[in-house]
């Protein structure tokens, strides 16, 4: 007897149980009667799970390494939670926070990080910001040189990062390289660190940090443009300390792509930090890495039920009650998610639909040309990787609901 190969998406708290679909031991159908939809189904265990891998596949290289979360990509109370917990301040196991504005470093706090382990890199950084990022005493990494004249001002004789633009990227696509050969809006090129350190100099600021973002979602293709800009950070980290600043961490920023479908190809994550550590390990430094999709995208699915199976001049669509107001990766960057069929959720994909939402644009589709098993008005499917940047990103747009969610324990 020959045994069907399990989904890809297979994984300890995300399972196909006697063919329905389950999450953190839950029946996800059931949920979604018994809740409602749109729904987010979080699995509490995965923010876990995937925080410790990244710290073992660091430990494992003997880097000096911390792992901070990306606040933005999820800043729900109840996950914030699950990383506090991992660790007492300082401690090894601990996850830190990087913060992007205001609001984040707020939240932060009310979660019970302190000051000392909140990274602020943000951009266009206004005074009302600097209201707030001074008087809870963060680290900022800077990203333009008005920002340091900015900063400099309310704050000499303190110490900074700054975030430089390493003329080098890696995205999902093109459009997610924040960096490459034409300028982006984020970080100090090389060929203006001088004037850089000038600014700094004459307000008496201490570069300690050297911050880089390639971009986001990148996948095994991206790995070479990722240590284009691991290359150029230590050309900065060797400029800086030549200008008497005592640089003591490098900040490689997020990006790293999740697997989204069969086909995809994402970098693992011990040769992540053999990479990291090869270009890195010889300059005495911390390295530190502020993830958000690698250590949330996962933990979730967004539930919502089929509300139209249609076909349109030869296309199939499949219509949701939910829309991009609650689930914008492929209509804002362009990420592809896999769709399950709760019901049956390892069956046979025999037909080409297009999933689209109830928001009134054109544009508002999961997915186009996507192979999907028959499928039936009433049935409940599940859009995986969920876990980040979506209800973060929710809106009522249309006046449509944001959704609601539940956090399930294993």
């Amino acid at each position: 007897m020959t045994v069907a190969a399990a989904p890809w998406w297979v994984r300890p708290g995300l399972e196909a149980t006697d063919g329905r679909l389950t999450v953190a031991g839950h029946d996800a159908e059931g949920l979604a009667r018994r809740l409602g939809t749109p729904l987010f189904a979080y699995d509490l265990a995965r923010y876990e799970e995937n925080a410790r891998a990244w710290q073992r596949a660091f430990a494992a290289t003997g880097l000096p390494f911390r792992l901070r979360f990306a606040l933005k990509a999820n800043p729900l109370p109840e996950v914030l939670a699950v990383f506090r917990a991992l660790g007492g301040p300082g401690s090894a196991a601990s996850v830190g926070i990087d913060a992007c504005s205001p609001g984040e470093i707020v939240r932060a706090i009310e979660c019970g990080w302190r000051p000392e382990e909140i990274s602020y890199t943000g951009t266009n950084v206004s005074e009302r910001d600097l209201d707030v990022l001074l008087a809870h005493r963060v680290h900022v990494n800077l990203d333009a040189i008005s920002q340091i004249e900015r900063y400099g001002r309310r704050a000499p004789g303190t110490r900074i990062g700054i975030r430089i633009d390493p003329a080098t990227g890696a995205g999902y696509n093109e459009h997610l390289e924040y960096s490459g050969a034409r300028p982006t809006k984020f970080g100090i090129g090389l060929e203006r660190l001088d004037e850089a350190l000038s600014v700094a100099a004459r307000h008496r600021l201490t570069i300690d940090t050297i911050h880089f973002h390639a971009g986001s979602g990148w996948l095994e293709g991206g790995l070479s443009g990722f240590e284009g800009a691991l290359r150029a950070a230590v050309v900065a980290v060797e400029r800086v300390r030549a200008a008497r600043h005592a640089v003591i961490e490098v900040n490689v920023g997020g990006g790293l792509g999740v697997r989204a479908r069969a086909d995809e190809s994402p970098v693992e994550l011990a040769r992540y930090a053999d990479v990291v550590t090869r270009h890195l390990g010889s300059l005495d430094v911390l390295v530190t890495a502020e993830p958000g999709d690698g250590l949330a995208k996962d933990a979730a699915i967004l539930l919502g039920e089929v509300v139209t199976v249609e076909t349109r001049r030869g296309v199939k669509f499949v219509g949701l009650d939910i829309g991009w107001n609650v689930d914008c990766a492929y209509f804002i960057y362009g990420f592809a998610q896999e769709i399950v069929l709760c019901r049956d959720a390892a069956a046979e994909r025999t037909e080409s639909v297009t999933v689209a939402g109830h928001i009134n644009e054109a544009s508002d589709v999961f997915a186009e040309d996507y192979p999907m098993p028959p499928i039936e008005e009433g049935d409940i499917v599940a859009i995986l990787n969920a876990g980040a940047y979506h209800q973060a990103m929710s809106s009522t747009h249309c006046l449509r609901p944001a959704g609601t969610a539940v956090f399930l324990e294993r």
